[in-house]
């Protein structure tokens, strides 16, 4: 196999019923695979739950599992920067962890290391409201539009990329959804090869997502054309 050390970590925003579990199991998949080392990091974007009390119980059981985190909520896109920032192994994996997708599941971006540098995870089929499905198909088609992105499924919180892409990619001025948008128009334009698989996805059982949320798009979408004028008008910025 060739990804020998793996990191993976996790946005956390409120998600005190669920990250227990999460990390528990994507331990139990990582202790399973022949991996040289590994690390679990939970992002905890400034919870006002007790979704760090929980992490920090985990950590004093395996030191491979760390918490790191903002003061206050700072949002998903900061979330994911700060997770990439924070790891430490070449190859780096993400996902969501409400518990809508199955860690077991990383088996299929790991045979694709070898044909790719950004290994996106798509949702085969989305367990998300219909509100959330329209938001989404929104970006994806601002996405293709305006920007040339070519992905199946830009917004899937499941995904393995290289360390290296990232550290070649700064800055990342986007915040919220539009950070992934950015990330992957930064790195198609960069010549990064790119792989897909196909990942179940689940209805969440704990908690409230936010992506939906009316501040929230009207944030993305107020990054999402800063993002565009920089990438059209100002070349070194972007």
């Amino acid at each position: 196999m060739i990804v020998k050390s793996l990191s993976v970590f996790f946005p956390a925003y409120n998600e005190g019923e669920n990250i227990k579990k999460t990390v528990l199991d994507v331990k139990k998949v990582l202790d399973g695979l022949n991996l040289k080392d590994y690390e679990i990091i939970v992002v905890n974007d400034g919870s006002k739950d007790n979704t760090a009390e929980v992490v920090t119980n985990l950590t004093k059981q395996d030191k491979r599992i760390r918490l790191v985190g903002h003061s206050s909520n700072k949002g998903y896109g900061d979330a994911l920067k700060t997770g990439f920032s924070s790891s430490k192994y070449s190859w780096v994996a993400f996902m969501d962890s409400d518990g809508q997708f199955d860690f077991s599941e990383i088996t299929k971006f790991l045979e694709k290391a070898d044909q790719a540098d950004l290994i996106l995870g798509y949702r085969l089929t989305r367990a998300d409201t219909i509100l959330r499905k329209v938001f989404t198909w929104g970006w994806k088609t601002l996405a293709e539009i305006f920007l040339g992105l070519q992905v199946r499924d830009y917004s899937c919180g499941f995904k393995m990329i290289k360390r290296e892409v990232f550290d070649s990619i700064q800055p990342l001025h986007a915040k919220e959804k539009v950070t992934q948008i950015e990330m992957l128009v930064k790195a198609q334009r960069k010549g990064f090869k790119f792989a897909e698989v196909g990942v179940h996805h689940y209805p969440r059982k704990f908690g409230l997502a936010t992506g939906a949320n009316f501040y929230v798009v009207l944030r993305s979408f107020r990054d999402f054309m800063k993002f565009w004028l920089e990438l059209n008008f100002n070349k070194q910025k972007a």
